[in-house]
């Protein structure tokens, strides 16, 4: 019975994919909805709710970002469904909650992106650079979080964001209204100074300060990335991906003489890790 009813719940969707649905999403709420239903619906989706998802969907848009950073094309409709498959969870919780559902979602951001590009969809000149543009989006952006009652510079920067992400907007927003340094120079003395200050914690017994003193030393570090025109997120990727290549170097070296990692020294793997990054470089 409890069979048939999931089954019932699908019927309309399939024959609005055939028809009026061609993108199928209809298909895909009718799927979620059911998965939710609190007598024939999967229990796992039952029991969860937007925190326990939340972890999920920020995963989900970490996966779509490292397959294009891979190139991996052929898995981008698949990672990109994941994604969109979040949106409509926390749209059907919200629905079944009487706070929104999924169409409020897409009119929100269709009213959204039409209003901040007014040159596009309104009466404003196209013909402005890139940077203009830039510049406009963020005094539009401003003004709507003038509308939320957003009065402070850093207001509304997301808590949820990767630290490093975060720490970039929060110093942009800080830029905008002249609290900058003027060059990456001045960055490099802050980090130099930074650097002391977190050594004189390492000699302390307290961590909670040394903890403090790392993160401060992060924070200029997205800073200087900042000045140099370069993503922090995307520069660590980079640098794990290295490290990532360069070790796996290692172990194949060492399984060639039917060793691993463990079976060697740090001296050796000096050694093999140099070659890997000389044959890199080669």
């Amino acid at each position: 019975m409890a069979k048939d009813k999931a089954q019932d719940q699908l019927e309309p969707a399939r024959h609005a994919a055939d028809t009026a649905d061609p993108t199928g999403i209809g298909r895909l709420l009718a799927i979620m909805a059911a998965l939710r239903d609190p007598e024939t619906g999967c229990p796992w989706d039952i029991e969860q709710d937007f925190a326990s998802i939340a972890p999920y969907t920020i995963e989900e848009a970490h996966e779509v970002a490292d397959a294009i950073a891979r190139k991996a094309w052929e898995e981008l409709p698949g990672e990109l469904g994941d994604l969109l498959l979040q949106v409509v969870f926390h749209a059907q919780m919200a629905d079944e909650a009487g706070m929104f559902g999924f169409a409020d979602v897409v009119g929100h951001v269709t009213t959204k992106m039409i209003d901040r590009h007014p040159h596009i969809f309104g009466d404003e000149s196209r013909d402005k650079s890139a940077e203009q543009q830039v510049r406009d989006w963020e005094a539009i952006k401003a003004r709507e979080r003038a509308a939320k009652a957003e009065r402070g510079v850093l207001d509304g920067v997301a808590l949820g964001l990767p630290a490093l992400t975060r720490a970039l907007k929060l110093q942009n927003r800080a830029a905008r209204v002249g609290f900058d340094w003027p060059g990456p120079q001045d960055v490099l003395n802050k980090i130099a100074e930074e650097s002391r200050e977190l050594v004189e914690a390492r000699d302390s017994a307290d961590h909670t300060h040394l903890t403090e003193e790392f993160g401060d030393l992060l924070f200029v570090m997205a800073n200087l990335a900042r000045h140099l025109d370069i993503d922090p997120e995307e520069a660590l990727r980079m640098a794990n991906a290295k490290f990532t290549r360069r070790f796996r170097a290692i172990e194949a070296a060492l399984a060639a003489d039917g060793r691993r990692p463990e079976d060697s020294d740090l001296a050796e793997m000096d050694q093999l890790w140099d070659a890997a990054k000389a044959a890199e470089r080669g």
